[in-house]
């Protein structure tokens, strides 16, 4: 397998590549997630870079506790992706709509921490969550880490986001509330997310610092997922 070199990528750098509305948001520390007119690749184009499986996992694993093992990991030299339904994450920093009162498994801790030590907010950052290191399938060995950038893809949309958490071992197919809600995916912790349909997308050894700059992000993915649908 071809090591991809690390992509790391500053605020300040991020921002000159935006968009005029993006930067002006992230110029203000808007954390608003941008819903799916994100980039120039279309959805069409980011599945049919996906539609063929080479597996990289050693089996396959579940999409929630109880539930048949029958989602592979596949790989190519610049991306890790599977298919799976989306279950809701809104553990993190409290809000509104992410809470104890809302979410009876809410925890106020993320796997990976904001630039000033707070942890992530599933309300306004679109991240995703992998698996716990397991004999199936250890994402570090593939490149993915805390806030390496990631496409998700659902019905002709695409959100970028960041591995913002992770998940128990053998189980995938999470994501933010924020993650859903720019997906057009009802981002609930109770009743919301969709059982199938979601295409996850994570750029091997991709990271944006500071973690939670979603401007980031968005500039970082747009120019990886160019580059893989254009078979680079």
């Amino acid at each position: 397998m071809v090591r991809v070199p690390s992509l790391t990528l500053a605020v300040a750098g991020a921002a000159l590549l935006l968009p005029p509305m993006l930067a002006d948001a992230a110029a203000r520390g808007r954390a608003e997630p941008v819903v799916w007119r994100e980039g120039d690749v279309r959805a069409a184009d980011l599945l049919a870079r996906v539609r063929d499986c080479t597996q990289i996992s050693h089996g396959r694993l579940r999409s929630d506790a109880g539930r048949p093992a029958s989602i592979a990991v596949c790989g190519t030299r610049r991306a890790v992706f599977w298919k799976a339904d989306m279950d809701i994450d809104c553990d993190g920093q409290p809000g509104p709509r992410c809470n104890r009162r809302t979410d009876p498994s809410f925890s106020q801790a993320t796997a990976y921490q904001q630039s000033d030590g707070r942890y992530l907010s599933a309300e306004r950052l679109p991240y995703i969550v992998v698996p716990a290191s397991s004999r199936i399938w250890d994402p570090v060995d593939d490149g993915v880490r805390g806030g390496s950038v990631a496409a998700v893809v659902y019905r002709g949309r695409v959100q970028y986001a960041v591995v913002g958490d992770i998940g128990p071992e053998g189980v995938i197919g999470e994501a933010s509330y924020a993650t859903a809600k720019g997906l057009g995916i009802r981002p609930g912790p109770n009743g919301g997310g969709t059982p199938s349909g979601v295409t996850y997308i994570v750029f091997k050894y991709s990271q944006v610092k500071p973690i939670e700059s979603h401007a980031a992000a968005v500039a970082v993915g747009r120019r990886l997922a160019q580059q893989f649908v254009g078979g680079g």
